[in-house]
């Protein structure tokens, strides 16, 4: 059983690959420098090493979305879908942004 602790997780995550949703209450997850995009059932949608993904805000979109480029393909976080005020949801997306950036800056 792997009890490492995750660097990043969310759950209640709208999953959308442009112009569909894949899934309304997916999770995000960021543990030992990989990233993994998984179905509200815990199925991978799609997983890289963090430091091979592009992260940064989604344009004409609130603060809760992001714009994220995993293997080639484009997809649209929003967070906090579900039990998660509006500022909750920026503050969640701010979290994961930084996740992802300092794991692109971190020493080998």
């Amino acid at each position: 059983m792997d009890m490492v602790e995750p660097e990043f997780r969310a759950t209640g995550v709208r999953i959308e690959r442009w112009p569909r949703s894949l899934t309304k209450s997916g999770q995000v997850l960021i543990k030992k420098g990989r990233l993994e995009l998984l179905t509200s059932y815990g199925r991978v949608i799609d997983s890289a090493p963090v430091r091979a993904v592009r992260a940064g805000k989604a344009w004409f979109t609130d603060e809760a979305s992001t714009a994220l480029t995993v293997n080639g393909k484009r997809y649209r976080l929003t967070m906090g879908q579900r039990d998660h005020h509006q500022s909750e949801a920026e503050a969640l997306n701010g979290q994961f942004l930084k996740a992802v950036h300092g794991a692109g800056v971190a020493d080998d």
